[in-house]
């Protein structure tokens, strides 16, 4: 009989079953050394250890607990998200094709368009949340990886990932999967047949807004472009201090009780905003006529996330005029903490073709009426 697969909820509260063998703790334990003893035949120590670029203990405990929530054979720590994206691109030969979502994150974006101009990428960009567009484009470049991030940052679109795989996979590339606004609690990727799952841990992973972390996931351990990553990692020395994992690993443990809050109050913000007479247009995958919902409702269990938009009726000076009222909602840059955020998003990018009346919501787990209340106070 063949062993059940554990929810990702309860992977994330028993830290992916960890033991402490050394003292019984329920607990993993910081191992904060940068180096480790050899023996008197300068053979290594029993542990294999060596140097904590490869060998944080505790670093390879907060990747099995991530491995185990998206279901993948292993995962790789980063010190941030765009540590572990740039990975991804540095890890492809030089003159590849990369396909990338367009309109996604602008940090993502920039960087991208600036390392493939340097290393002689060809780099095409598409709004693949739309299925004859990613096929099509697909068939005319034969990309070597496809890029994709779902639900969006900020205008929250939703990527068939299963029909984009079977795309991607019928040219003979790969594609990786940017999940940080679904967190594996309520999407697990690779199950849909991406080849790589990434995640800002600073955001939702962690979720309190005090580590910065990056994490990719795999099922394809011996693939050329999974070792590439890791060699990579190794040498350019990309990695996360042991108390930045061991933070992460304590937050991890709560994940699907923050995700599903967060997803509820979010529900009811978005369908609160939409009936707003000062707010035009609502972007949240769990509103039934929002374009991605038949899409996200295939692919994510359990909520559809934190982060929502929404433009207003007016122009940028109402809109900051709004922020600028909102007493519950930080005025901050981030998404998927604890405390609830609101960003005038125009502001933190001019120039990518963000609305000035848009503004992005990322929603905590405060109470919920609360939440409405500031909303309809600044709103009013």
């Amino acid at each position: 009989m063949a062993k059940r697969r554990l929810s990702a909820a309860t992977i994330a509260a028993q830290a992916g079953g960890y033991i402490d063998q050394a003292s019984g703790g329920v607990v993993p334990p910081i191992q904060p050394s940068t180096t480790f003893v050899r023996d008197r035949d300068y053979a290594p120590h029993a542990s294999g250890n060596i140097y904590a670029r490869d060998d944080s203990d505790t670093v390879q405990i907060a990747e099995n607990i991530l491995a185990q929530l998206d279901a993948a054979q292993a995962a790789l720590l980063f010190p941030n998200g765009m540590a572990a994206i740039a990975a991804v691109f540095r890890a492809l030969p030089t003159g590849a094709t990369v396909l990338v979502q367009a309109q996604i994150y602008w940090g993502t974006t920039k960087w991208v368009r600036d390392f493939c101009n340097r290393r002689g990428m060809v780099l095409v960009e598409g709004d693949l949340s739309k299925l004859d567009i990613i096929e099509k484009l697909c068939a005319h470049h034969e990309p070597n990886m496809v890029f994709i991030e779902t639900p969006s940052n900020p205008w929250l679109r939703c990527t068939d990932i299963a029909h984009a795989a079977k795309t991607v996979h019928n040219v003979g590339g790969r594609l990786v999967v940017d999940a940080t606004a679904a967190t594996p609690i309520l999407t697990r990727v690779l199950d849909f047949g991406a080849d790589i799952v990434m995640h800002s841990a600073t955001k939702g992973l962690n979720g309190h807004s005090d580590v910065l972390a990056g994490v990719l996931a795999t099922n394809e351990t011996e693939s050329p472009h999974w070792k590439a990553i890791l060699m990579d990692r190794h040498d350019a020395g990309a990695v996360i201090g042991s108390f930045e994992a061991w933070l992460l690993i304590r937050s991890l443990r709560t994940l699907h009780l923050r995700v599903e809050q967060m997803s509820k109050n979010a529900q009811m913000v978005a369908e609160y905003v939409q009936a707003h007479p000062n707010v035009q247009e609502v972007f949240y995958p769990g509103l039934t006529d929002f374009e991605g919902h038949n899409t996200a409702k295939l692919q994510m269990q359990g909520g559809y996330g934190s982060l929502l938009s929404f433009c207003i009726k007016g122009d940028r000076v109402k809109a900051l005029r709004i922020v600028g009222k909102l007493d519950l909602f930080h005025r901050a840059t981030s998404m998927g903490g604890v405390e609830s955020l609101v960003e005038h998003r125009h502001t933190i990018e001019p120039n990518t073709g963000i609305p000035e009346n848009l503004l992005r919501l990322s929603v905590g787990i405060e109470d919920v009426d609360d939440l409405i209340a500031d909303l309809g106070q600044a709103l009013a």
